[in-house]
C-alpha cells in the first residue's frame, strides 16, 4: 500500500484558485469527519451495548478503544509522512478510515466492534496532524491565517455536533448509520484529493524503524489512555488496575523521553521543543484547550443531572459555543495578519476568564438564556484562541519538520481534553459530596428555619418521610450548584495561568 519514493513528480506547494477551493475543502471535510466520530458514538453507547448484549459500563470500551490508538498514531505523524508522503498518507488513511467505518457498522458482536474501532481510531491519528500541516502547505504564506481559520472551524465544531448528529440517528434510523455516514463522505474526499494533488507530495526518504521507541509510546500513550477512561469507573487510585496503569505510565512515559532524545532516528521528535514559540504555544494550547473542554464536558452533565434538562434542552443551552465557532473563526482567520496573536489569544482567555466568572455566580434557578448566552461567550472566545496560538508555536518551522510538529501538538492537546473530561467530573461530584456534608449539618432539629421548611412541607401534604426526601434532594442540588461554581473559579484561575504563558512567546511580524 505504501510505496516511498526520493523524488515526487511535483513537489507540494502553494495553490491559488478552485484547485485550492476543492483541496481546502477536502483536507476539511476529511478533518470534520474523523473529529465527529470522536464524540458521535457518545450518546450511542447504551442502544450499541443492549443490541450486543452486554452492559453500558462495558459499552463504554468502544469509546477508549477508538481513543486509544487514536492517542498513538498521532505523534507518529511527523516520522509516516517523511517515510511515505504527507498526501499518500493522508489518502490511505481516509481510505482505511471509511473501510474500518463500514466494518464497525456491520459488526456482527461487540468483540470486533472493539477491534474495528481500535483499527478506526488508528487510522484517524494521521488525519487530524495532517489536515493542519497539509493546509498550510496548500495554501500561500499571507493566507496560511485563513487555511488555520478553516481548521479550527472543523476541530471546534464537530465535536459540539457529534452528540446531536449520532442521538439523532441512533432515534431515527439505527446506530450502525453512525459509522455508515463516513463511507459516502470519504469517497467524495478521495476523489477530490486524487483530482487536486494528483503527482503532488513532499519529498520522501528511508528512515530506520525505531522499534523501542514505537512500543515505549504506545505502553505509554496506551496506559494513560486507560487509566483517564477507566479511573472514574473505578474509583481511581483505590484500585489495583489504576494503580498498575499510573505506573506503567510513568515508568514508559521516562522511558520514552530519554530514549528518544537519545536516538538518531525518533520516532517522535522531541528537539521541536528547543524551538521556544512551539514548546510555550504548545503548552498554551494543551492547557487552555483542556480547560475550556472541560466544561464543555460539565456544563451538559450539571444540566442533565442537576437541573432536569432532557439531552435536547442540554444540547440547545449549549449549542451557541458552536455557531459563535462559525461565525467568528473565518473572520478572525482573514484579519490575524495585521494583529499579534498574542493579542488574539489575550482576547480568547479574558473572554473564557468572564465566563467562568460568570457561572461562578450561577444559582440553582439559572434560566436557560444565561446558560446559552454563558455558552455563546465562551464559544466566541475559542475563536480567538486555536488559530493565532498555533500559528505563533508553528512559525518559524521548517515545512518538513509540520507534519512532525502538528502531530505532537495534536496528541498534546488530545491528552489534555482527555484528562480534563476525566478530572471535571471527578473534581465535580467530590467538591459536591463536601458541599453536601455541609449542608446536612445545618438540618437539625435545633434550627427554627429547617424545622420551618420541614413543616411548610408537611402542610403541603407530604408525609415526614416524603418531606425529608425532598429536602435531600435540594440539598443535593444546592451541593452540585457550589460544585459548578468551585469547579468555575479553577477555571477561572487557570485561564489567567495560560495567559501568563501565552506572552512567554515571541512574536515577529512577517
Amino acid at each position: 500500500m505504501f510505496r516511498a519514493s526520493r523524488t515526487p513528480k511535483l513537489p507540494l506547494e502553494p495553490m491559488h484558485g478552485w484547485p485550492l477551493v476543492m483541496v481546502a475543502i477536502a483536507i476539511s471535510v476529511a478533518n470534520f469527519m474523523q473529529t465527529l466520530d470522536l464524540t458521535i458514538a457518545n450518546v450511542a453507547v447504551p442502544t450499541i451495548a443492549g443490541d450486543l448484549g452486554v452492559s453500558p459500563n462495558m459499552g463504554t470500551w468502544m469509546l477508549t478503544w477508538f481513543a486509544t490508538p487514536l492517542a498513538i498514531t498521532l505523534p507518529l505523524t511527523g516520522w509516516l509522512s517523511q517515510r511515505f508522503g504527507q498526501v499518500r498518507l493522508f489518502q490511505v488513511s481516509i481510505t482505511l478510515f471509511v473501510i474500518t467505518s463500514v466494518l464497525c457498522g456491520l459488526a456482527p458482536n461487540f468483540e470486533s466492534l472493539l477491534v474495528f474501532r481500535a483499527l478506526q481510531g488508528a487510522a484517524s491519528g494521521p488525519l487530524t496532524a495532517l489536515s493542519q500541516a497539509l493546509l498550510m502547505a496548500v495554501f500561500p504564506p499571507a493566507r496560511r491565517a485563513v487555511a488555520l481559520a478553516v481548521w479550527q472551524t472543523t476541530t471546534f465544531v464537530a465535536p459540539v455536533l457529534g452528540p446531536i448528529i449520532g442521538g439523532w440517528i441512533t432515534d431515527n434510523i439505527a446506530w450502525p448509520w453512525i459509522f455508515y455516514v463516513n463511507a459516502p463522505i470519504g469517497v467524495v474526499v478521495v476523489i477530490m484529493l486524487n483530482r487536486g494533488l494528483a503527482g503532488r507530495d513532499n519529498a520522501t526518504r528511508k528512515l530506520p524503524v525505531d522499534m523501542i521507541g514505537l512500543v515505549l509510546l504506545a505502553l505509554a500513550f496506551g496506559s494513560l489512555q486507560i487509566f483517564l477512561d477507566r479511573g472514574q469507573d473505578l474509583d481511581w487510585f483505590s484500585a489495583t488496575p489504576i494503580c498498575l496503569l499510573a505506573a506503567l505510565f510513568v515508568v514508559t512515559f521516562i522511558a520514552l523521553i530519554l530514549w528518544e532524545l537519545t536516538d538518531a532516528h525518533p520516532i517522535v521528535d522531541l528537539r521541536l521543543f528547543a524551538e521556544r514559540n512551539f514548546s510555550i504555544g504548545t503548552i498554551a494550547v494543551t492547557v487552555g484547550f483542556g480547560v475550556y473542554y472541560g466544561a464543555l464536558v460539565l456544563v451538559p452533565l450539571w444540566l442533565q443531572t442537576q437541573q432536569g434538562y432532557t439531552a435536547t434542552w442540554a444540547g440547545v443551552a449549549t449549542a451557541p459555543l458552536g455557531i459563535a465557532g462559525i461565525i467568528i473563526a473565518p473572520l478572525i482567520g482573514r484579519y490575524q495578519s495585521r494583529v499579534d496573536p498574542r493579542w488574539l489569544a489575550t482576547v480568547a482567555l479574558i473572554g473564557w476568564g468572564a465566563a467562568s466568572l460568570w457561572r461562578m455566580g450561577f444559582n440553582a434557578d439559572v434560566p436557560i438564556g444565561d446558560i446559552a448566552f454563558n455558552s455563546l461567550l465562551m464559544g466566541a472566545a475559542t475563536a480567538f484562541f486555536i488559530t493565532p496560538m498555533v500559528s505563533l508555536s508553528l512559525a518559524g518551522l521548517p515545512r518538513e519538520r509540520l507534519p512532525a510538529a502538528s502531530g505532537l501538538q495534536n496528541a498534546l492537546r488530545r491528552i489534555g481534553t482527555s484528562l480534563a473530561t476525566s478530572i471535571a467530573p471527578t473534581y465535580f461530584e467530590r467538591r459536591a459530596r463536601v458541599h453536601h456534608t455541609y449542608l446536612v449539618d445545618r438540618i437539625s432539629p435545633l434550627d427554627p428555619a429547617a424545622n420551618d421548611w420541614m413543616a411548610s412541607l408537611e402542610r403541603a401534604g407530604m408525609s415526614a418521610q416524603s418531606a425529608l426526601a425532598s429536602v435531600g434532594r435540594v440539598l443535593d442540588v444546592q451541593a452540585h450548584m457550589l460544585a459548578l461554581n468551585d469547579f468555575s473559579f479553577a477555571c477561572l484561575f487557570l485561564f489567567g495561568a495560560t495567559l501568563l504563558l501565552v506572552w512567554g512567546t515571541r512574536y515577529r511580524r512577517t
